[in-house]
């Protein structure tokens, strides 16, 4: 039976792999082991072999498996990723000790993070989430909306804005897939063209069944679950 460290070498693997084979250096696509609803076993195994970026969608959740690995020691040691729907009332949960946040996706919510950011003395890393796949039913916001994000992040000193974050539509139309990703990357060109001063570097996409297209566009992070902890 294939063991959580066997999904996980056989991964890095195929990352490597792909990157290589599309001129790339592997180190530029990251992966952050997703474990939102796995135990911290689950996280402490794979923390054994090197992965140090884990992913949850839950901010609450979140917080509980920081406090329980910091205990242990390692807590402060992971970088922890808030790749799920944020609601302004919960950033304080997770804002002393996050890394980055994926799903930025209002002003709102900038403000909220900007506040709590400072209450830590702390400047958090944000992605600004798109809805690449023009879906209703997932979070994020137009290429227009982003560029009004990006200029307001200057206002407020407790917000980085890093990249970008986008989900591809679940199909198996890989077609489809390809011209999200690459809409994407277009997106964060555009940004950085116009304004050069921010240098957004992050690109966030690709999940175990999209990730070598993600790879093959360009992505930095990769979020992956199943193909690391198996089905939930």
């Amino acid at each position: 039976m294939e063991t959580m460290q066997n999904r996980l070498e056989n991964l890095l693997v195929g990352i490597s792999e792909v990157a290589s084979r599309c001129g790339r250096n592997p180190v530029e696509a990251r992966l952050i082991a997703v474990s939102k609803t796995y135990p911290i076993t689950a996280i402490t195994a794979i923390y054994a072999m090197g992965q140090r970026l884990f992913g949850e969608n839950r901010p609450q959740e979140m917080k509980e498996k920081y406090e329980l690995l910091r205990d242990s020691g390692i807590g402060d040691s992971i970088e922890w990723h808030l790749i799920g729907q944020l609601q302004k009332n919960k950033v304080k949960y997770i804002a002393p000790f996050v890394h980055l946040i994926h799903s930025l996706d209002s002003l709102e919510l900038m403000i909220e993070i900007n506040k709590q950011a400072l209450r830590y003395n702390r400047r958090i890393s944000c992605l600004i989430q798109i809805n690449i796949s023009d879906e209703p039913q997932k979070s994020g916001v137009n290429e227009e909306e982003a560029f009004r994000l990006v200029t307001a992040a200057q206002d407020y000193p407790g917000v980085l804005i890093t990249g970008l974050m986008g989900m591809a539509s679940f199909t198996e139309n890989t077609d489809m897939i390809r011209t999200q990703f690459a809409g994407l990357k277009n997106t964060l060109h555009k940004i950085n063209t116009t304004y050069p001063q921010y240098d957004l570097r992050e690109l966030s996409m690709g999940m175990s069944g999209d990730y070598v297209i993600a790879i093959e566009e360009g992505a930095t992070l990769l979020r992956i679950g199943s193909a690391i902890f198996g089905e939930r």
